[in-house]
């Protein structure tokens, strides 16, 4: 049981250049560990502290915000696609 996960290219540093990945069916903290297990400091780049996503990385499981749907313990089905965005911020006017 797997899923596609994608990457934008600012995270591509953190999984060695790669912007889609298979992972690990079951919760989003379940694909997050597989891709960390693989790529050690992926998960520290969306979780905090605490284990829940930072509040600048947004994560949707097909069309579904994960935080709507219970966060890192989101269900994220075999066949899924999830897609890890983090925030863009900054620039001067």
């Amino acid at each position: 049981m797997s899923v596609t996960v994608r990457l934008p290219g600012a995270l591509r540093d953190a999984t060695g250049g790669e912007t889609k990945l298979e992972a690990r069916a079951g919760t989003l903290a379940d694909v997050i560990s597989d891709i960390d297990r693989r790529h050690p400091g992926f998960r520290s780049r969306v979780l905090d502290d605490s284990g829940a996503l930072r509040t600048y990385v947004n994560v949707y499981i097909d069309e579904s915000d994960a935080r709507d749907a219970g966060g890192t313990g989101a269900a994220v089905p075999d066949g899924s696609e999830v897609m890890v965005i983090p925030a863009m911020a900054g620039g001067a006017v």
